[in-house]
């Protein structure tokens, strides 16, 4: 395919089927994840997929080539936009480094998650001490118990006071 070979002379194209086959390869390798174990995610996403076909989109020869509802399930599970999917590797990121971010980028999203839930939750608590004000004490109480520790407790008790966490 033009576009897919450095050394045919040709201009490597930005977006090709061949940067998809070399990201999904190197996703799945980042993630430490079997071919097998990606084919099940793609069906899981919608696209029935077997581990022959992802070892075919990697290495075959020629590649099997990657059809749109394919490619959209490989972004999705990747959790990647499909621009992403279809660029070339950075260059100099080895996969080392690449697991490293991905577990940076994964902690991220999962902190934000949190704090937005935190703060739903305080906001919550105190909307419900505005309407039951007689229910404070035994509140911020029990936010003590749970927590066993009383430093942390006072920061909730701190937040829900504020009526927020941000």
């Amino acid at each position: 395919m033009a576009g897919d070979s450095p050394e045919s002379g040709e201009v490597p194209l930005l977006y090709s089927e061949g940067n998809v086959a070399a990201r999904v390869a190197l996703e799945r390798e980042v993630r430490g994840w079997s071919t097998t174990e990606l084919a099940e995610r793609v069906t899981r996403a919608g696209v029935k997929m077997n581990q022959t076909a992802v070892w075919r989109i990697e290495n075959g020869t020629p590649r099997r080539r990657i059809n749109l509802d394919e490619a959209l399930a490989f972004s999705r599970v990747f959790e990647l936009p499909l621009e992403e999917l279809m660029s070339p590797p950075l260059e100099g990121l080895d996969i080392d480094s690449r697991r490293l971010v991905q577990e940076a980028v994964e902690a991220f999203y999962e902190a934000r998650d949190a704090r937005d839930r935190l703060h739903h939750a305080v906001v919550a608590i105190a909307d419900h001490i505005k309407a039951h004000p007689d229910s404070s004490r035994a509140i911020h109480e029990q936010c003590l118990r749970l927590m066993g520790d009383e430093r942390d407790a006072r920061t909730l008790s701190g937040d829900i006071e504020d009526g927020g966490h941000y």
